[in-house]
């Protein structure tokens, strides 16, 4: 296909460039995983990501004492376990480093600060118009229109933060970030800080303020599951992957959560009310994660992460709580959570819902109508990612390589293309 970069009128016009093979939107876990098993099955790609880095949200948008919650084997990628040295539960920088080798090793190279601003499928070509804007901050953005016949959306369930609005934030007067920009407890040091939400991200900067000697408050708005991060020698997840082979969810939920009275204790009387649903009854049908406690529990019994309710209103330097409470607060960090962004630029209504999910649920989520595909949107973190990528590749390979004989028997045609990954 040719490129026209220019108009009728003489201004600047997207340039068209066919893709000779999928487009794969975001380079994250989920989106390295899906070229590598392309790469290995000898199908060309374009990856594309907003940022200028593989990984992003990593990357740029956690804090420094993150580690990942689950033993390294059920977080490594297709055919590249980590490295035996890793400890069982690998840091941010080691996670870092595992992409990077990761990529290097498959040779994949992704087109960075290319910002997706809409994909479409063309039902009278079969093919996917997917239009993207530079994002390297040049004074003039130019835009590229892929053509190709898959397209994989690998952008991820944490795509972008949640703001929630809250009445008189504004004029609270001090510091508010969201937690993908908090890093360290460092600059906190002596701070009232409240912590909005409770989630793994607010139990682990509520421990990180702690450890910084920083006076944090953690809003527990709702009920919360927290279990250990280890029971009997094992991790949580991988005993209850265990028994999930033999016993249904309802009864793995009763054991864990009996193992866990017996761990922990009984968390109510700390202000941390358990759902009625399992933890992991709620994870598959609400996608809510339980907390894997790393030390914030020990804080709270010892008063030094204070457990308070919702929030009414803010006012400068002060927050009311629902209970009528008022807190004088220097600071306040949003552990609001994220969400997909796939409906902001994906024109479709039939395979993702509105929340930017896949409507069918795991395992069935990977594959939809004319060539789309998703990958880590299984809320089964990068295991569930992993089992994507390895369908979605091989899916689309056994499709490339038929197409590939049949266009053998005909007289070849020469068009312009983007395959490199």
């Amino acid at each position: 296909m040719f490129s026209f970069p220019f108009s009728d009128q003489g201004f600047l016009a997207p340039r068209c460039v066919w893709v000779n093979g999928p487009v794969i939107v975001g380079a994250g876990p989920s989106g390295l995983a899906v070229a590598a098993g392309l790469k290995e099955q000898g199908v060309p790609c374009v990856l594309l990501d907003r940022a200028d880095c593989i990984a992003s949200l990593w990357q740029k948008y956690t804090y420094d004492r993150l580690k990942l919650h689950l033993p390294k084997q059920f977080c490594q990628l297709p055919n590249f376990p980590f490295p035996q040295h890793y400890p069982e539960y690998p840091n941010k920088k080691q996670f870092i480093d595992y992409l990077e080798s990761y990529a290097s090793h498959f040779n994949i190279n992704p087109q960075f600060n290319e910002c997706v601003e809409s994909a479409k499928y063309d039902e009278a070509c079969r093919l996917w118009r997917v239009k993207t804007v530079s994002t390297s901050g040049s004074t003039r953005s130019s835009e590229v229109e892929y053509i190709c016949q898959w397209l994989v959306v690998a952008t991820g369930e944490n795509a972008e933060r949640v703001m929630p609005e809250i009445e008189g934030l504004q004029n609270f007067g001090g510091e508010v970030i969201h937690a993908c920009d908090y890093k360290s407890g460092e600059n906190f040091r002596g701070k009232n800080v409240l912590v909005v939400g409770c989630g793994n991200s607010g139990m682990e900067v509520s421990l990180d303020l702690c450890n910084h000697d920083a006076k944090p408050s953690m809003v527990v708005r709702s009920s919360v599951h927290v279990l250990p991060r280890e029971i009997l020698g094992k991790s949580s997840f991988e005993l209850a992957m265990l028994m999930l082979k033999w016993l249904p969810v309802w009864l793995v939920d009763k054991i864990l959560l009996f193992l866990t009275w017996m761990i922990l204790g009984k968390i109510e009387k700390y202000g941390l009310k358990r759902p009625s649903v399992g933890p992991l009854e709620l994870k598959n049908t609400q996608g809510k994660t339980p907390v894997l406690d790393i030390g914030a529990l020990e804080k709270i019994r010892s008063r030094e992460i204070k457990v308070v309710p919702g929030i009414k209103r803010f006012s400068c330097g002060m927050v009311e709580l629902v209970n009528g409470e008022k807190l004088e607060i220097d600071s306040v960090v949003l552990a609001t959570g994220y969400r997909s962004n796939v409906p902001c630029w994906l024109r479709e209504a039939e395979f993702f819902a509105k929340n930017g999910f896949p409507k069918a649920p795991f395992p069935n989520g990977w594959k939809g109508n004319g060539g789309l595909y998703a990958a880590g949107f299984t809320r089964k973190r990068l295991s569930g990612a992993s089992a994507d990528a390895t369908r979605i590749s091989q899916d689309i390979a056994e499709v490339w390589k038929e197409d590939l004989k049949q266009k053998k028997r005909k007289v070849p045609t020469h068009r312009r293309c983007i395959s490199t990954f």
